[in-house]
């Protein structure tokens, strides 16, 4: 029998990871809700996005959260540039051939960064992962806590950005019904690259919170983004709400898999969960209102 203080630790370490894993899977979420596809090359632009963050702070020292001001607009360019002159030209307006078109694309970042950084695992060398904060009796990890806060805020943020913005307005309308957008005088091209952008603008948030506690090499965002599938399928497909709470609950039911099974064995929990809730609500949590 464990002691309160360790599972109530369990469970806000659970918390605090699952908030990442929510922000990683916000971008997939929000991808298929507005273009209606599964983005394959997702796990391969967040490694992109994590050996950007390496690459500041071995070349520049360059702390990884300050690296989110130029990283950020960085992935939502190179994002939508990907959607407007590579993904949407080569798809030729085919849902089939953008699955392949994203799939090709995940294959050639992989070669390119295995190519330029071999398969050798990197790291920040900071000792900012070892920092701890005490509430009371319990000790909290800071990079996780700062994780929590920024993954949080920026939910909120992306939120706002779609409800109270001309820009979410249009690609609300543009998820809603394309041909009718289209006709009102919506550039849908120009808002599906903007869509894409945000996604990979979501994975370099994510990167830049992650770096300071993981390690990077060429493979590394197919672990991720394999959890994050996960999250989108058991929020709800294109569901915002689905992907934070998920998220959520991904966290804390790996963190406590790993407590009680082991850290090897720690992912065996949210699958498990994962094959309850599609046998009790197949379109997940929040489905229904997607």
């Amino acid at each position: 029998m464990y002691a309160p203080q360790i599972l109530i630790e369990a469970a806000l370490n659970g918390l605090m990871t699952g908030a990442v894993y929510a922000l990683i899977a916000l971008g997939l979420t929000l991808v298929y809700g507005v273009l209606h596809i599964i983005n394959f090359a997702h796990g391969a632009l967040l490694t992109v996005a994590m050996f950007a963050v390496w690459g500041a702070f071995a070349l520049f020292h360059l702390d990884p959260y300050l690296a989110m001001i130029g990283i950020v607009p960085l992935m939502f360019g190179l994002g939508y540039g990907l959607q407007r002159f590579v993904i949407g030209p080569a798809s030729h307006g085919s849902d089939n051939n953008v699955l392949l078109v994203t799939l090709g694309l995940s294959i050639v970042l992989e070669n390119a960064l295995l190519a330029l950084f071999r398969s050798d695992t990197r790291a920040l060398d900071s000792d900012a992962a070892l920092q701890v904060i005490e509430l009371g009796p319990l000790l909290l990890s800071t990079p996780r806590l700062i994780g929590f806060a920024a993954s949080l805020a920026v939910t909120g943020l992306l939120w706002l950005v779609l409800n109270r913005t001309d820009t979410g307005r249009a690609i609300r309308a543009v998820a809603r019904e394309k041909l009718g957008a289209r006709l009102v005088g919506i550039e849908v091209d120009h808002v599906y690259a903007v869509t894409f952008g945000i996604g990979c603008a979501c994975l370099a948030v994510a990167a830049c919170l992650l770096m300071p506690t993981y390690y990077v090499n060429p493979r590394s965002g197919a672990a991720f983004v394999l959890v994050a599938f996960t999250i989108v399928v058991l929020g709800g497909m294109g569901s915002i709400a689905g992907a934070l709470v998920g998220g959520l609950i991904i966290g804390v039911v790996e963190s406590f898999s790993g407590l009680l099974l082991g850290d090897s064995l720690g992912q065996i929990g949210i699958f498990l969960i994962f094959i309850l809730v599609l046998l009790v609500r197949p379109t997940g949590l929040f489905g229904a209102r997607a």
